[in-house]
């Protein structure tokens, strides 16, 4: 999945290094990342601006790493991919341990600007960081199993999409692309499985009723696929992307149920 700025901010908050204090500042740098992180959320511009000024003024790793979170918040994804590259590199020659989450930030950047092939490529050097472990690296198989899809190399986004379901098995988004690999595979078996872990685990996601909807109509079930997609008209917000597709699809269908009606309207 495509981390959003502000959960790709706290995940590398949490995985931020602790380097020592710089000469021109009375504050930790670790205080000092914090604060720039902080700013993103409501000036990506200026935490851009401080974060570059620190970088070239010996902030080393953990401003490498705010620059890229600044970036990303503004849509910047080939300077996010820079600086994270940057910072990366640096946790590497420093063995700072944290060169794997490092990585697998940029291939998300890339991700996130529709650079399939420089994301598989990032996020396969992530993985092969010995320092990537546990909830990170399955979510680094699973943007990399993004990235293959995106490729149209289906095969491979299969093995990583399944050690990715099996490192996050709670994770409902995990299980999400993979029923729905699965149904492009045309494997219906799997992703009636998987979708039905994925609704499990968060049972009033739109995209997952989207998903469900999906799934039942490659299988011929068009009641079921539709009760699923008017579900997501009658839960979630209309301006939705969710709720676009649902609609849409409903059309294609037969039209939409007087009892479908998205939440606002």
């Amino acid at each position: 999945m495509i981390l959003s700025p502000a959960l790709l901010s706290a995940l590398l908050l949490a995985a931020a290094p602790a380097p020592a204090a710089g000469p021109a500042d009375t504050r930790s740098d670790r205080a000092r990342f914090e604060a720039c992180v902080q700013l993103t959320d409501s000036d990506p511009a200026a935490a851009e601006h401080n974060a570059a000024d620190w970088a070239r003024n010996g902030g080393g790793i953990a401003a490498a790493q705010c620059l890229g979170i600044a970036r990303t918040a503004a849509g910047n994804w080939k300077g996010a991919i820079d600086a994270f590259s940057t910072a990366a590199t640096l946790a590497g020659q420093t063995h700072a341990g944290t060169a794997g989450n490092l990585w697998a930030s940029a291939g998300d950047a890339a991700l996130a600007g529709g650079d399939a092939v420089q994301a598989r490529a990032l996020l396969t050097t992530a993985l092969g960081s010995p320092d990537l472990v546990g909830q990170m690296k399955g979510e680094a198989y699973l943007d990399r199993a993004r990235a293959e899809v995106a490729a149209a190399d289906l095969v491979a986004a299969r093995g990583d999409m399944d050690e990715a379901v099996a490192m996050v098995p709670d994770d409902p988004m995990a299980w999400l692309l993979s029923a729905t690999l699965a149904r492009r595979m045309k494997d219906l078996p799997r992703a009636i499985t998987d979708i039905g872990q994925a609704q499990t685990r968060s049972p009033a996601d739109a995209d997952i009723l989207v998903e469900a909807g999906n799934i039942a109509a490659a299988g011929g079930d068009t009641a079921g696929a539709r009760k699923n997609w008017s579900h997501v008209l009658a839960t979630a917000a209309p301006d939705s992307d969710a709720t676009r597709e649902a609609r849409a699809k409903l059309m294609d269908t037969g039209g939409i149920p007087a009892s479908a009606t998205a939440v606002g309207r």
